[in-house]
């Protein structure tokens, strides 16, 4: 809702700004989003202007929450011995909260070996010395109090057969991993 006051009436306009540059979005007092998309996020100017003096605008931020979506699964290929990094990004507001499975086994920083690196939206599994046993298909699950999205992402060794496509989001998790993280974020709240 935009008021404005003056003589002559004013005229009252929204624009939606974008890296695009600035559109028409309605006319009048209010603006209404019906069935809203997170594409929708952003600045909303409201312009009033009447003609007589220079043009009044406020600007509103507008945020859509939504469920997380993994925007980026990198499997890794790492000799034994080596660094290896596994990363995972999901795109998220609020921002999501990361786990990482091997298995149906939770991986908890700091042990066994492993570091998970949380930053924004994107989290990492580091490996400081990659051996036989760590080779295999780990699970990055992004979360947060709107949805959980997952994606398998794959260590291998030099020579191994896997996904050249990056490991794609993976619709198939054991029900027993879902379950568990089900209960876990729902014993958040």
């Amino acid at each position: 809702m935009c008021l404005a006051i003056g003589r002559p009436e004013p005229n009252i306009i929204w624009k939606y700004r974008s890296a695009r540059g600035r559109r028409f979005v309605s006319e009048g007092e209010y603006v209404e989003m019906t069935a809203i998309t997170r594409e929708q996020s952003g600045s909303y100017e409201c312009i009033s202007s009447n003609d007589i003096s220079p043009p009044d605008v406020r600007t509103v931020q507008v945020t859509v929450n939504y469920p997380p979506v993994i925007s980026r699964a990198r499997s890794s290929g790492t000799p034994v011995g080596q660094r290896g990094v596994l990363q995972c990004e999901a795109l998220a507001v609020p921002l999501a909260d990361f786990q990482w499975y091997k298995e149906d086994r939770r991986l908890f920083n700091g042990l066994n070996g492993v570091k998970i690196e949380n930053k924004g939206k994107q989290s990492m599994l580091i490996f400081f010395n990659v051996s036989e046993e760590d080779y295999g298909n780990y699970t990055c699950v992004a979360m947060n109090m709107l949805g959980i999205s997952n994606a398998s992402i794959i260590l291998y060794g030099p020579g191994a057969l896997h996904d050249v496509n990056n490991a794609a989001p993976s619709p198939s998790v054991s029900i027993s991993l879902l379950l568990t993280l089900a209960l876990f974020y729902l014993s958040k709240f």
